[in-house]
């Protein structure tokens, strides 16, 4: 067994490197599926010497499969947002306390105590539905925040902007984040100066809004909003953990967290030379499911491990890598 403890108290590579290694040979192990999926490639734990040699099971086998390292009873069941009948994505959570202690000590990893912000949480899209994962944090965010402002909102843009002013009035440090069209809707109807404000996206326009770039997206929110950064989270239904960008879509993981990426053509390959490619992502959080992910997203690694998303893949499936229909 694998103690969280050992997880979110990473401090050297060598650290990560090496509870790596332990927590595929576990999941190789205890995870029907990964197995499954290790066995057609003839993957076994003594072949595997680094941590770019671990197969990487295709972000698609979470709508199809459940995917589980535990055979403790599910407490709760994250979903993805999709187009109506489209197949969503479900992630069976055995621990909530795993996922929890994540995104705390992720957070607090790069913007210190959740409970010095105001967090105001303009997220309609994800509000409409059960199972959001982002929902999840970012209500546990608002609790532990200990703040009377802090909240959701969902269409009262007229009662956000209000407490937005009534704050940077006075001096208060507040986090406002928001899915990307509802952060449009409230710059195209207020005039904002914030100077002690985080503005923070998770992306998407959910099908509200035609997709910008994220130049164009940041550039018009940073005028919207009067700052100078626009912050980013980089997360998904299938994680456990999140990245964040302080700024121009550059990403810095928490010490349990770590992108790979694999070749475009060669889907079973990493690459290491700071090229693009497909997202790979290491999760050690994602003890009881899958630590090891083949995103469709797009990206590239800079030589100091930060990663920017540059896309995704066209096609639905990851080329290559559906390689098992169990």
């Amino acid at each position: 067994m694998i103690e969280t403890d050992n997880i979110f108290n990473i401090s050297s590579d060598k650290e990560f490197k090496d509870l790596t290694l332990k927590v595929f040979k576990f999941q190789f192990e205890n995870n029907l599926i990964y197995r499954s999926f290790c066995d057609l490639l003839y993957k076994h734990p003594s072949d595997i010497k680094a941590i770019e040699d671990i197969p990487f099971l295709p972000i698609q086998f979470f709508k199809s499969h459940n995917v589980l390292s535990s055979k403790d009873s599910i407490k709760k069941t994250f979903t993805s947002s999709g187009t109506t009948g489209s197949v969503t994505s479900k992630h069976y959570v055995t621990d909530l306390s795993v996922y929890e202690e994540s995104f705390q000590k992720g957070f607090q990893h790069f913007y210190n105590n959740i409970e010095d912000y105001v967090v105001l949480a303009l997220l309609p899209s994800y509000l409409e539905r059960d199972g959001s994962s982002l929902i999840y944090m970012v209500d546990d965010m608002i609790k532990s925040s200990k703040h009377t402002e802090s909240g959701f909102y969902l269409d009262n843009l007229d009662e956000l902007a209000s407490t937005l002013k009534v704050l940077e009035a006075k001096g208060q440090q507040t986090l406002l984040i928001g899915v990307s069209f509802a952060l449009l809707d409230l710059v195209e109807n207020y005039d904002f100066d914030l100077q002690h404000t985080i503005i923070m996206e998770t992306g998407g326009m959910k099908g509200r809004r035609k997709e910008m770039i994220r130049t164009e997206l940041h550039n018009t929110l940073k005028k919207g909003f009067g700052v100078t950064n626009i912050h980013s989270e980089y997360g998904m239904t299938e994680l456990m953990s999140q990245a964040y960008s302080k700024g121009n879509g550059i990403f810095k993981c928490p010490p349990w967290l770590k992108i790979l990426i694999r070749d475009t053509e060669d889907a079973l390959s990493i690459t290491t030379n700071l090229t693009s490619g497909g997202i790979n992502i290491i999760d050690l959080a994602n003890i009881n499911s899958c630590a090891f992910i083949a995103t469709q997203d797009l990206g590239k690694v800079h030589v100091d491990n930060t990663f920017e998303v540059i896309g995704r893949f066209d096609n639905s499936d990851i080329r290559g890598c559906n390689l098992m229909v169990l």
